[in-house]
Protein backbone atom coordinates (compact mmCIF):
# COMPACT_ATOMS: atom_id res chain seq x y z
CA UNK A 1 0.00 0.00 0.00
CA UNK A 2 0.61 3.39 -0.24
CA UNK A 3 3.79 5.00 -2.00
CA UNK A 4 6.31 7.69 -1.65
CA UNK A 5 9.55 9.22 -1.90
CA UNK A 6 13.39 8.30 -1.28
CA UNK A 7 12.93 4.22 -1.04
CA UNK A 8 12.03 2.15 -4.57
CA UNK A 9 7.68 2.24 -4.89
CA UNK A 10 7.36 4.40 -1.02
CA UNK A 11 8.61 4.22 2.51
CA UNK A 12 5.81 1.35 3.06
CA UNK A 13 8.57 -1.27 1.89
CA UNK A 14 8.88 -4.41 4.12
CA UNK A 15 11.06 -7.52 3.49
CA UNK A 16 10.75 -9.27 7.01
CA UNK A 17 9.46 -12.98 5.91
CA UNK A 18 10.99 -16.31 6.45
CA UNK A 19 10.40 -19.61 4.32
CA UNK A 20 8.35 -22.72 4.98
CA UNK A 21 11.05 -24.35 6.28
CA UNK A 22 11.13 -21.67 9.06
CA UNK A 23 7.59 -21.59 9.26
CA UNK A 24 6.43 -21.55 12.89
CA UNK A 25 2.47 -22.81 13.78
CA UNK A 26 -0.51 -20.85 13.12
CA UNK A 27 -2.87 -19.41 15.74
CA UNK A 28 -5.00 -21.94 17.46
CA UNK A 29 -8.96 -22.08 16.77
CA UNK A 30 -11.52 -20.79 19.36
CA UNK A 31 -14.53 -22.28 19.57
CA UNK A 32 -17.84 -21.81 16.68
CA UNK A 33 -19.61 -19.19 18.10
CA UNK A 34 -17.16 -17.64 20.31
CA UNK A 35 -15.93 -14.08 20.74
CA UNK A 36 -12.02 -13.22 21.71
CA UNK A 37 -11.78 -10.65 24.27
CA UNK A 38 -9.38 -7.60 23.11
CA UNK A 39 -6.38 -9.44 25.32
CA UNK A 40 -5.98 -12.28 22.97
CA UNK A 41 -5.01 -13.41 19.23
CA UNK A 42 -5.70 -15.62 16.55
CA UNK A 43 -8.62 -16.63 14.85
CA UNK A 44 -11.98 -14.88 15.72
CA UNK A 45 -15.23 -14.65 14.34
CA UNK A 46 -15.34 -11.90 11.81
CA UNK A 47 -17.72 -9.57 11.87
CA UNK A 48 -19.85 -8.22 8.34
CA UNK A 49 -20.36 -11.64 8.11
CA UNK A 50 -24.01 -12.86 6.30
CA UNK A 51 -24.58 -17.07 6.69
CA UNK A 52 -26.71 -18.90 4.42
CA UNK A 53 -28.82 -21.77 4.45
CA UNK A 54 -26.63 -23.93 2.53
CA UNK A 55 -23.66 -22.99 4.90
CA UNK A 56 -21.99 -20.46 2.77
CA UNK A 57 -21.00 -17.33 4.04
CA UNK A 58 -21.10 -13.76 2.37
CA UNK A 59 -18.50 -11.38 3.79
CA UNK A 60 -19.27 -8.18 3.53
CA UNK A 61 -16.15 -6.48 4.38
CA UNK A 62 -15.22 -5.77 1.22
CA UNK A 63 -16.55 -4.74 -2.18
CA UNK A 64 -15.43 -8.53 -3.44
CA UNK A 65 -18.48 -9.77 -1.26
CA UNK A 66 -17.20 -13.24 -1.27
CA UNK A 67 -19.35 -16.18 -0.94
CA UNK A 68 -17.57 -18.21 1.17
CA UNK A 69 -18.15 -22.09 0.85
CA UNK A 70 -17.29 -24.06 4.40
CA UNK A 71 -13.79 -24.90 4.62
CA UNK A 72 -12.92 -22.22 2.14
CA UNK A 73 -11.34 -19.35 2.40
CA UNK A 74 -11.87 -15.62 0.35
CA UNK A 75 -10.28 -13.70 -1.81
CA UNK A 76 -8.00 -11.85 1.22
CA UNK A 77 -6.79 -15.55 2.24
CA UNK A 78 -7.07 -14.51 5.72
CA UNK A 79 -11.00 -15.24 6.17
CA UNK A 80 -12.43 -19.08 6.11
CA UNK A 81 -15.61 -20.28 6.26
CA UNK A 82 -15.25 -22.78 9.51
CA UNK A 83 -18.69 -25.07 9.58
CA UNK A 84 -20.68 -22.26 8.75
CA UNK A 85 -18.84 -19.33 11.14
CA UNK A 86 -16.68 -16.96 9.20
CA UNK A 87 -13.71 -16.25 10.87
CA UNK A 88 -10.58 -13.96 10.54
CA UNK A 89 -7.45 -15.80 10.68
CA UNK A 90 -5.26 -13.31 11.30
CA UNK A 91 -6.78 -11.20 14.69
CA UNK A 92 -3.76 -9.60 16.53
CA UNK A 93 -1.10 -11.69 14.90
CA UNK A 94 1.43 -8.61 13.30
CA UNK A 95 3.60 -9.19 11.01
CA UNK A 96 4.76 -5.66 11.58
CA UNK A 97 4.97 -2.92 14.37
CA UNK A 98 6.64 0.34 13.96
CA UNK A 99 6.67 4.17 15.36
CA UNK A 100 7.30 6.09 11.88
CA UNK A 101 6.59 9.89 10.65
CA UNK A 102 3.37 9.89 9.95
CA UNK A 103 4.78 11.72 6.32
CA UNK A 104 5.41 8.19 5.25
CA UNK A 105 1.98 7.08 5.16
CA UNK A 106 1.87 9.49 2.95
CA UNK A 107 -0.22 11.92 4.68
CA UNK A 108 0.87 15.70 4.42
CA UNK A 109 -2.09 16.99 6.40
CA UNK A 110 -2.67 15.02 9.54
CA UNK A 111 -0.91 15.92 12.41
CA UNK A 112 2.76 17.10 10.38
CA UNK A 113 5.63 16.14 12.11
CA UNK A 114 4.09 13.59 14.06
CA UNK A 115 4.59 9.80 15.03
CA UNK A 116 2.04 7.03 13.83
CA UNK A 117 2.68 3.39 14.88
CA UNK A 118 1.73 1.07 12.23
CA UNK A 119 0.30 -2.49 12.82
CA UNK A 120 -0.04 -4.97 10.19
CA UNK A 121 -1.23 -8.54 9.73
CA UNK A 122 -0.81 -10.66 6.47
CA UNK A 123 -3.42 -10.85 3.69
CA UNK A 124 -4.60 -8.54 0.40
CA UNK A 125 -7.71 -8.41 -0.76
CA UNK A 126 -5.88 -7.03 -4.40
CA UNK A 127 -3.22 -9.22 -6.17
CA UNK A 128 -1.34 -6.03 -7.57
CA UNK A 129 1.19 -7.19 -9.54
CA UNK A 130 3.57 -4.53 -8.87
CA UNK A 131 2.98 -4.89 -4.95
CA UNK A 132 5.70 -3.82 -3.00
CA UNK A 133 4.77 -5.43 -0.29
CA UNK A 134 4.03 -8.68 -1.80
CA UNK A 135 6.19 -11.52 0.98
CA UNK A 136 3.13 -10.27 3.14
CA UNK A 137 0.46 -9.07 1.27
CA UNK A 138 0.47 -12.17 -0.53
CA UNK A 139 2.24 -14.62 1.17
CA UNK A 140 -0.29 -17.07 0.81
CA UNK A 141 -0.64 -16.95 -2.52
CA UNK A 142 2.91 -17.18 -2.47
CA UNK A 143 3.38 -19.89 -0.25
CA UNK A 144 5.61 -17.99 1.92
CA UNK A 145 4.56 -17.52 6.24
CA UNK A 146 5.45 -14.34 7.05
CA UNK A 147 7.07 -14.63 10.59
CA UNK A 148 4.11 -12.87 13.56
CA UNK A 149 3.55 -11.64 16.77
CA UNK A 150 1.20 -11.75 18.81
CA UNK A 151 0.07 -7.75 19.85
CA UNK A 152 -3.39 -7.50 21.27
CA UNK A 153 -5.39 -3.88 20.75
CA UNK A 154 -4.61 -2.90 24.30
CA UNK A 155 -1.14 -3.77 23.25
CA UNK A 156 -1.05 -1.43 20.52
CA UNK A 157 -2.16 1.06 22.06
CA UNK A 158 0.23 0.85 25.05
CA UNK A 159 3.26 1.04 22.70
CA UNK A 160 1.94 3.43 20.56
CA UNK A 161 1.45 5.89 23.64
CA UNK A 162 5.32 4.80 25.22
CA UNK A 163 6.45 5.36 21.83
CA UNK A 164 4.69 8.86 22.00
CA UNK A 165 2.96 8.47 19.07
CA UNK A 166 0.15 10.70 18.07
CA UNK A 167 -1.88 7.97 16.08
CA UNK A 168 -2.02 4.39 15.06
CA UNK A 169 -1.67 3.44 11.64
CA UNK A 170 -3.40 0.05 9.85
CA UNK A 171 -1.39 -0.37 6.97
CA UNK A 172 1.55 -2.32 4.63
CA UNK A 173 -1.65 -4.29 3.68
CA UNK A 174 -5.32 -3.73 3.36
CA UNK A 175 -6.77 -3.34 6.92
CA UNK A 176 -10.10 -3.89 5.76
CA UNK A 177 -8.50 -7.79 5.64
CA UNK A 178 -8.35 -7.64 9.14
CA UNK A 179 -10.89 -5.25 10.43
CA UNK A 180 -12.13 -6.65 13.56
CA UNK A 181 -8.41 -6.29 14.74
CA UNK A 182 -8.60 -2.26 13.22
CA UNK A 183 -12.11 -1.76 15.01
CA UNK A 184 -10.98 -2.93 18.51
CA UNK A 185 -7.75 -1.48 18.68
CA UNK A 186 -9.35 1.74 17.41
CA UNK A 187 -11.94 1.54 19.90
CA UNK A 188 -9.09 1.89 22.77
CA UNK A 189 -7.52 4.35 20.52
CA UNK A 190 -9.57 7.42 20.84
CA UNK A 191 -10.16 5.96 24.67
CA UNK A 192 -6.97 6.85 25.29
CA UNK A 193 -6.45 9.90 23.42
CA UNK A 194 -5.05 8.64 20.29
CA UNK A 195 -6.22 9.43 16.93
CA UNK A 196 -6.86 6.63 13.68
CA UNK A 197 -4.77 6.88 10.39
CA UNK A 198 -5.65 4.05 7.79
CA UNK A 199 -3.87 3.12 4.47
CA UNK A 200 -6.18 1.64 1.61
CA UNK A 201 -7.04 0.43 -1.71
CA UNK A 202 -10.33 2.12 -0.96
CA UNK A 203 -12.32 -1.37 -1.33
CA UNK A 204 -14.59 -1.17 1.88
CA UNK A 205 -18.50 -1.91 1.66
CA UNK A 206 -20.74 1.03 2.85
CA UNK A 207 -21.09 -1.81 6.29
CA UNK A 208 -17.51 -1.42 6.39
CA UNK A 209 -17.60 2.25 6.38
CA UNK A 210 -20.25 2.77 8.90
CA UNK A 211 -18.17 0.97 11.19
CA UNK A 212 -14.79 2.70 10.55
CA UNK A 213 -16.27 6.28 9.71
CA UNK A 214 -16.66 7.00 13.59
CA UNK A 215 -13.36 5.56 14.55
CA UNK A 216 -10.96 6.25 11.32
CA UNK A 217 -9.62 9.97 11.61
CA UNK A 218 -7.43 10.61 8.45
CA UNK A 219 -6.83 8.19 5.40
CA UNK A 220 -4.71 7.66 2.68
CA UNK A 221 -6.34 6.23 -0.18
CA UNK A 222 -4.32 4.24 -3.37
CA UNK A 223 -6.29 5.44 -6.36
CA UNK A 224 -4.26 3.38 -8.15
CA UNK A 225 -5.17 4.16 -11.72
CA UNK A 226 -8.92 5.52 -13.43
CA UNK A 227 -9.86 2.66 -15.95
CA UNK A 228 -11.52 -0.52 -15.01
CA UNK A 229 -9.58 -2.27 -17.25
CA UNK A 230 -6.49 -1.45 -15.31
CA UNK A 231 -8.00 -2.30 -12.00
CA UNK A 232 -9.19 -5.68 -13.11
CA UNK A 233 -6.20 -7.13 -14.98
CA UNK A 234 -3.35 -5.65 -12.61
CA UNK A 235 -4.85 -5.34 -9.14
CA UNK A 236 -7.68 -7.79 -9.41
CA UNK A 237 -10.68 -5.42 -8.34
CA UNK A 238 -12.91 -2.67 -9.55
CA UNK A 239 -12.74 1.12 -9.95
CA UNK A 240 -16.27 1.73 -9.07
CA UNK A 241 -16.11 0.76 -5.22
CA UNK A 242 -13.02 3.07 -4.85
CA UNK A 243 -14.53 5.94 -6.22
CA UNK A 244 -17.56 5.08 -4.20
CA UNK A 245 -15.38 4.60 -1.12
CA UNK A 246 -13.70 7.46 -1.36
CA UNK A 247 -16.58 9.63 -1.54
CA UNK A 248 -18.15 8.04 1.31
CA UNK A 249 -14.83 8.13 3.12
CA UNK A 250 -15.45 12.09 2.78
CA UNK A 251 -19.10 12.00 3.91
CA UNK A 252 -18.47 10.55 6.85
CA UNK A 253 -16.13 12.98 8.35
CA UNK A 254 -12.43 10.92 7.31
CA UNK A 255 -9.81 13.38 6.17
CA UNK A 256 -8.90 11.96 2.76
CA UNK A 257 -5.55 11.92 1.32
CA UNK A 258 -5.17 10.30 -2.61
CA UNK A 259 -1.58 8.17 -3.71
CA UNK A 260 -1.17 7.33 -7.23
CA UNK A 261 1.96 5.33 -8.45
CA UNK A 262 2.38 5.97 -12.13
CA UNK A 263 3.55 2.90 -13.93
CA UNK A 264 4.90 2.99 -17.89
CA UNK A 265 2.32 2.12 -20.27
CA UNK A 266 0.02 1.02 -17.39
CA UNK A 267 -1.82 3.82 -16.20
CA UNK A 268 -0.15 6.95 -16.71
CA UNK A 269 -2.16 8.21 -19.72
CA UNK A 270 -2.10 12.18 -19.71
CA UNK A 271 -5.97 11.75 -20.45
CA UNK A 272 -6.85 9.13 -18.38
CA UNK A 273 -4.42 10.92 -15.28
CA UNK A 274 -6.14 14.44 -15.91
CA UNK A 275 -9.28 12.85 -15.72
CA UNK A 276 -8.73 11.31 -12.90
CA UNK A 277 -7.72 14.71 -11.21
CA UNK A 278 -10.47 16.01 -12.19
CA UNK A 279 -12.41 13.79 -10.55
CA UNK A 280 -11.34 14.20 -7.35
CA UNK A 281 -11.57 18.00 -7.51
CA UNK A 282 -15.23 17.46 -8.52
CA UNK A 283 -16.00 14.38 -6.14
CA UNK A 284 -13.45 15.35 -2.98
CA UNK A 285 -12.52 19.20 -3.14
CA UNK A 286 -10.25 21.10 -4.36
CA UNK A 287 -8.34 21.40 -1.30
CA UNK A 288 -7.61 17.24 -1.16
CA UNK A 289 -4.08 16.80 -1.15
CA UNK A 290 -2.69 13.92 -4.12
CA UNK A 291 0.59 12.34 -3.70
CA UNK A 292 1.85 11.72 -7.34
CA UNK A 293 4.91 8.54 -7.27
CA UNK A 294 7.42 7.32 -9.11
CA UNK A 295 7.34 3.87 -9.71
CA UNK A 296 10.21 1.46 -9.65
CA UNK A 297 10.27 -2.39 -10.85
CA UNK A 298 8.66 -4.78 -8.16
CA UNK A 299 6.67 -8.64 -7.61
CA UNK A 300 5.52 -9.32 -11.19
CA UNK A 301 6.57 -5.69 -12.81
CA UNK A 302 10.30 -6.60 -12.48
CA UNK A 303 10.82 -5.82 -16.06
CA UNK A 304 8.84 -2.47 -16.27
CA UNK A 305 10.86 0.53 -16.30
CA UNK A 306 10.58 3.27 -13.64
CA UNK A 307 8.35 6.08 -14.60
CA UNK A 308 10.96 9.10 -15.40
CA UNK A 309 10.62 12.26 -13.93
CA UNK A 310 9.08 14.03 -16.48
CA UNK A 311 5.83 11.69 -16.36
CA UNK A 312 5.66 12.79 -12.53
CA UNK A 313 6.38 16.41 -13.30
CA UNK A 314 4.02 16.24 -15.95
CA UNK A 315 1.00 14.58 -14.21
CA UNK A 316 1.56 17.12 -11.12
CA UNK A 317 1.10 20.02 -13.58
CA UNK A 318 -2.14 18.69 -14.70
CA UNK A 319 -3.12 18.58 -11.06
CA UNK A 320 -2.81 21.83 -10.62
CA UNK A 321 -4.56 22.71 -13.90
CA UNK A 322 -7.02 21.11 -12.98
CA UNK A 323 -7.44 23.13 -9.96
CA UNK A 324 -6.05 20.35 -7.24
CA UNK A 325 -4.43 22.97 -4.35
CA UNK A 326 -1.78 20.56 -2.92
CA UNK A 327 0.07 17.93 -5.75
CA UNK A 328 2.90 16.33 -4.15
CA UNK A 329 5.82 14.89 -5.93
CA UNK A 330 6.73 11.71 -4.24
CA UNK A 331 9.34 8.82 -4.20
CA UNK A 332 11.93 10.81 -6.02
CA UNK A 333 15.05 10.90 -3.84
CA UNK A 334 16.15 13.93 -3.28
CA UNK A 335 13.96 16.10 -5.59
CA UNK A 336 10.68 15.53 -4.10
CA UNK A 337 8.08 18.22 -3.99
CA UNK A 338 6.85 18.48 -0.74
CA UNK A 339 6.54 21.91 0.42
CA UNK A 340 2.56 23.21 1.49
CA UNK A 341 1.93 26.46 0.30
CA UNK A 342 -0.98 28.51 1.21
CA UNK A 343 -4.18 28.18 -1.21
CA UNK A 344 -4.40 31.76 -0.46
CA UNK A 345 -1.01 33.87 -0.74
CA UNK A 346 1.13 30.95 -2.00
CA UNK A 347 3.33 31.55 1.31
CA UNK A 348 5.37 28.18 2.58
CA UNK A 349 3.88 26.69 5.32
CA UNK A 350 5.37 23.36 6.00
CA UNK A 351 8.68 22.34 4.87
CA UNK A 352 9.64 18.53 4.68
CA UNK A 353 12.89 16.88 5.18
CA UNK A 354 12.94 13.33 4.37
CA UNK A 355 10.18 12.16 5.90
CA UNK A 356 9.90 14.55 8.59
CA UNK A 357 8.79 18.80 9.23
CA UNK A 358 11.90 20.87 8.91
CA UNK A 359 9.33 24.17 9.95
CA UNK A 360 6.14 24.99 10.36
CA UNK A 361 5.09 28.50 9.49
CA UNK A 362 1.46 27.64 10.64
CA UNK A 363 -0.34 29.95 13.32
CA UNK A 364 -3.29 27.96 14.93
CA UNK A 365 -3.73 26.14 11.66
CA UNK A 366 -3.92 28.84 9.41
CA UNK A 367 -1.17 31.11 6.94
CA UNK A 368 0.78 33.88 9.42
CA UNK A 369 -0.17 36.12 6.32
CA UNK A 370 -3.60 35.66 5.26
CA UNK A 371 -4.80 34.02 7.81
CA UNK A 372 -6.38 31.40 5.76
CA UNK A 373 -6.68 28.17 7.58
CA UNK A 374 -5.20 24.90 5.96
CA UNK A 375 -7.06 21.74 5.32
CA UNK A 376 -6.06 18.97 7.01
CA UNK A 377 -6.49 17.61 10.76
CA UNK A 378 -4.68 18.20 13.67
CA UNK A 379 -2.71 21.54 12.02
CA UNK A 380 -4.29 23.38 15.41
CA UNK A 381 -1.41 22.49 17.17
CA UNK A 382 1.42 23.38 14.64
CA UNK A 383 3.39 26.24 14.82
CA UNK A 384 2.99 29.53 17.00
CA UNK A 385 0.16 30.11 19.50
Amino acid sequence: MGSHRGVPNGGHRLTSYVRPDAYTSRPSGVPAGARLTSDETGVVPAILALPEATGEVRCVACAHRCLVRPGRLGICRVRENREGLLVSLVYGEVVAAVAEPIEKKPLFHAWPGSLAFSVATRGCNFHCRFCQNWEIAQADREGLHPRTAPLPPRAVVAQAMAMHARSIAYTYVEPTVFIEYMVDTAHLAHESGLANVMVTNGYQTPEALDLLGPLIDAANVDLKGFSDRFYRTVCGARLAPVLDSLVGMRDRGIWVEVTTLLIPGANDAPEELAALARWIVAELGPETPWHVSRFFPAYRMADTRHTPLETVRRTVAMGQAAGLHHVYAGNIDGLADDETRCVGCDRVLIRRRGFGVAASDLVRGACPACRRPLAGIGLADQGAP
